[in-house]
This record gives structure tokens, sequence and C-alpha cells, in this order.
């Protein structure tokens, strides 16, 4: 998977979100706001191919968390994020 270009995480009055950059990615109806573990995510795969295995071990390596959570935790933000056209297969 990818994050499609164009779409950068920003702190917005403390607020973590992913912004549209450029004409093509402009759509004003949604903000996609992110938790800590997500932009924790998220900073970490922008511009670069990556895979849901990848994302479980960040969080294992960055929070006490136990394999299983984060893999379903990972699965459940990577179908948001699919849903939300901000990342690609």
């Amino acid at each position: 998977m990818k994050a499609k270009e164009g779409f950068k995480l920003r702190d917005v009055c403390g607020e973590k979100i992913i912004v549209a950059e450029g004409i093509a990615n402009i759509d004003f109806s949604r903000i996609i706001s992110m938790n800590e573990s997500s932009a924790y995510l998220w900073s970490h795969i922008q511009e670069k191919t990556f895979t849901t295995e990848e994302l479980v071990k960040l969080l294992l390596d960055e929070y006490e968390v136990d394999e299983a959570t984060a893999k379903a935790d990972v699965e459940q933000l990577v179908q948001k994020w699919l849903e939300a056209g901000i990342i690609e297969a």
C-alpha cells in the first residue's frame, strides 16, 4: 500500500489532521482527523510503500499493546484510510 500523493499530516490548533494539497485533492466536504497513534503511523508511511505488518510493528515498538490488538487496530485503520481515499492498495 501507499499513501496517495498530496495528503499531508498537519497540526492545526493542537489537532492532527490530514490536509489535501494540490487542486486534484481538494474536497472541503471532509476533514480527516487523526488520533495520536494514527498520526504516528501516518508520519512513518508518507511517501513510501508499506504493509499492514509494518504498521503493526510500528505500533508494537511505540506503544504498550499486544500484537493481536495492534493487528486488529491496524486492519481497522487501513480500511478507514482506504474508504477516505488517502491510501491506495
